[in-house]
């Protein structure tokens, strides 16, 4: 029986290209500033606050994802995306990366919410859901540390060092960048990390599967 035929990363590509579309639409009408507001997730929303002409805030996590703060913070992002989001999809499939990313995105908002949830400023970028991604890349392509011996332990041992290095980086950079005077949505990242620690292995499996 033939197997699947390789796959191009085409929802990876799809999501790249529709985020740098709409960041481009926006920044040549002249929208961006209006967009962060209306389409950033702001964790004191939930909390109660009223923002006019803002989109509902159960969707913003996913809007935010559209949403950068210039064209470094695009490029950085898209970049990280088309190298680790094309070979995850070729293991997860592209049901499975979508899935992947939207996971990565509520979990890096509800993070943000849990770590400042009177924060009144908007959360913009795709950071968090690619957090999710990378950790996929992570756990799928590096080698496991430790325990050799034992997948099983290996396999935790592996998880728990990716978990810890990467929340370790993420604080180290927003204390770089508070320096900067720039911030950084440091929980946001860490939340969509773990979202990618967890659901990496089932979708994996149920493609595997379904294949």
């Amino acid at each position: 029986m033939p197997g699947r035929p390789p796959r191009q990363g085409n929802c990876t590509n799809a999501i790249v290209a529709i985020t740098a579309v709409t960041y481009g639409l926006l920044a040549l009408l002249g929208w961006t500033e209006h967009a962060d507001l209306a389409g950033g997730f702001i964790p004191a929303r939930l909390s109660g606050f009223q923002l006019a002409g803002a989109l509902p805030v159960w969707i913003t996590p996913m809007t935010a994802t559209l949403l950068h703060g210039g064209v470094l913070h695009l490029f950085f992002n898209m970049l990280m995306l088309l190298f680790c989001g094309r070979m995850v999809e070729e293991r997860i499939g592209p049901g499975g990366i979508a899935i992947l990313y939207v996971t990565g995105a509520y979990a890096a908002a509800a993070a943000q919410y849990l770590a400042n949830p009177a924060d009144g400023s908007p959360m913009i970028g795709a950071s968090g859901a690619i957090s999710a991604v990378f950790a996929a890349y992570a756990l799928l392509f590096g080698r496991p540390r430790g325990f050799a011996a034992d997948p099983v332990i290996g396999s935790a041992v592996n998880i728990l060092w990716l978990a810890a290095a990467w929340i370790g980086v993420q604080f180290l950079m927003g204390l770089a960048f508070a320096d900067m005077g720039m911030a950084i949505a440091t929980a946001a990242h860490v939340g969509g990390f773990i979202a990618g620690l967890v659901f990496t292995r089932p979708l994996a499996v149920a493609w595997r599967r379904d294949g």
